[in-house]
C-alpha cells in the first residue's frame, strides 16, 4: 500500500505471533503496514512465526518462565514481579524508546504489560495510542494475584488510557465504562472484522449442502461449562438429526482428554494461520460463541467481544450464541437474528432449540441476510482500520 507511514512501536505483553483473539486484531488492524517501518516490544518471547507478522525489531523484557503467576504460589511469583520485573520492564521499555526513536507508540495493555507501560509512556515525548481489549479484572486475575494488586493494574490501565494521545475500545459497553472512570472518550470503537474480500464472497455465497450438519469452534475454550452443556446437548440430540453431525476445534489447546470429547464425531484441527483458518471455516455451517452462563465474572461477559465471531460472520456461518443475558455474544445475538441465543434463562430448552435449528437444510439462506447486516455494521475491518491509520499518523 502507498503512503507515508511512521516509525511504530507496539507495546504490548504478547509478541507479533502470538495465538489468540487479541494478537489476531493487532496483526489484521497492521495488515499493509510497512514491516520497515513496524518494531515491537512484549514481555513475551516470540516461539512461533506461522502467523506471518514481520517487524523490523522486537525487543522483550523476558519474564521467567518459572515466575509467571500462573497456578503454583502466583501471589509469591507475582510479588517479585512487582519488586524486581516491573523496574527491569520498565528501564528495558525506555532504553527500547531511546534506541528506536519511534514516531509514535501503539499500546495494548494486557496483564503484567501493564505496570511498565503505565510507568513509561506518559512521561515520555512519543505520543502513544492505546488500545483496550479487556480489563484485568475481567478473568479471575484476583483469585490468582490478589484483589489490591488487580485493583492497581485496573488503575494503572485508567492512567494510561487517560493520558493516552489517542484510544479506542473494544465494544461501545466498555467505552462507557472507561469514559466513566477516566473522563476520557475513545475516538473508535475497535476489535476484529470482516475485511473487503470477505464481504465479496459473502456476496456471492451460494448455498452447499454437506453430507453431515458441519459445527465449527475457533479458539481457546474459556466458557468451558458452557462448551460443556452444548457439547452434552449435542451427544444427546444427534441420533435423532436428519444428517451425521460433526464438531471440529480449531486452536492452540487440546481437549481430547476431557470427559466430554468424543472422538466418534468431535474433531481438532491445531493452531491454523490466519488463511488457512479463514479457508477452513468455509465449509462449515454453524460456528458456535459460548460465554458463561452465570455473571459470577459480570466484567468478562460485559466487556469480552469473543474473536471467533467475526470468523464465523467472514464464513457466512450461522452462529449458535449461548451465554449470560447480559453478555456481548448475547446482546449481539438479540440485535441480529444470526441463529439461535441461548440465555440463562433458556438452557431447560437447548435439546430442543439446537435439534430444531440443526435440521435446517440451508442456513446461509435462513440467515444470510442478518449475517450481512451484522457483519457491515459492527465489524467493518477496513473502516476500523482507516481510522486507526489516522490516529497513528499514517497518510495512505
Amino acid at each position: 500500500m502507498s503512503g507515508t507511514f511512521p516509525r511504530l512501536l507496539i507495546a504490548t505483553e504478547f509478541p507479533p505471533n502470538a495465538s489468540g483473539g487479541g494478537p489476531a486484531v493487532v496483526r489484521q488492524m497492521l495488515e499493509g503496514w510497512p514491516a520497515e517501518k513496524l518494531s515491537w516490544w512484549s514481555v513475551l518471547p516470540e516461539t512461533d512465526t506461522r502467523f506471518g507478522q514481520n517487524v523490523a525489531r522486537h525487543h522483550v523484557a523476558t519474564i521467567p518462565a518459572r515466575l509467571y503467576p500462573q497456578i503454583t504460589l502466583p501471589q509469591v511469583k507475582a510479588r517479585i514481579l512487582d519488586t524486581a520485573w516491573v523496574p527491569f520492564a520498565s528501564r528495558h521499555l525506555k532504553k527500547t524508546l531511546q534506541r528506536l526513536q519511534p514516531d509514535v507508540v501503539w499500546a495494548i495493555p494486557h496483564q503484567w504489560s501493564i505496570p511498565p507501560l503505565a510507568k513509561v509512556l506518559p512521561g515520555s515525548i512519543v505520543p502513544f495510542h492505546v488500545s483496550m481489549h479487556d480489563f484485568a479484572d475481567a478473568h479471575h486475575l484476583a483469585q490468582r494475584i490478589g484483589t489490591h494488586r488487580t485493583a492497581r493494574l485496573l488503575a494503572s490501565t485508567h492512567g494510561l488510557y487517560r493520558t493516552a494521545q489517542s484510544r479506542d475500545a473494544i465494544s461501545e459497553e466498555m467505552a462507557a465504562d472507561l469514559r466513566e472512570n477516566t473522563g476520557a472518550s475513545p475516538d473508535q470503537i475497535l476489535h476484529a472484522g470482516v475485511e473487503p474480500d470477505d464481504f465479496r464472497y459473502l456476496e456471492n455465497k451460494t448455498v452447499r449442502t454437506s453430507e453431515a450438519i458441519m459445527i465449527a469452534y475457533a479458539g481457546t475454550i474459556i466458557a468451558e461449562e458452557t462448551f460443556i452443556l452444548f457439547a452434552e446437548s449435542l451427544a444427546r440430540i444427534r441420533s435423532h438429526l436428519p444428517r451425521p453431525l460433526e464438531l471440529h476445534l480449531f486452536g492452540a489447546h487440546s481437549y481430547q482428554s476431557r470427559h466430554w470429547f468424543d472422538r466418534e464425531w468431535m474433531f481438532e484441527h491445531g493452531n491454523l494461520a490466519d488463511p488457512e483458518l479463514k479457508t477452513a471455516m468455509r465449509g462449515f455451517a454453524w460456528g458456535f460463541a459460548p460465554m458463561e452462563l452465570t455473571n459470577d465474572n459480570a466484567r468478562y461477559n460485559r466487556f469480552s467481544l469473543p474473536t471467533k465471531i467475526v470468523s464465523y460472520l467472514a464464513a457466512g456461518l450461522g452462529i449458535i450464541a449461548i451465554g449470560h443475558g447480559a453478555s456481548t455474544v448475547s446482546r449481539l445475538g438479540n440485535r441480529y437474528s444470526f441463529g439461535p441465543a441461548l440465555t440463562e434463562l433458556a438452557r431447560g430448552t437447548i435439546d430442543a432449540v439446537l435439534q430444531n435449528c440443526l435440521a435446517e437444510l440451508d442456513v446461509w439462506s435462513r440467515y444470510g441476510s442478518e449475517i450481512l447486516r451484522c457483519a457491515r455494521s459492527e465489524f467493518d475491518a477496513g473502516s476500523m482500520r482507516r481510522i486507526l491509520w489516522q490516529r497513528l499518523g499514517a497518510v495512505t
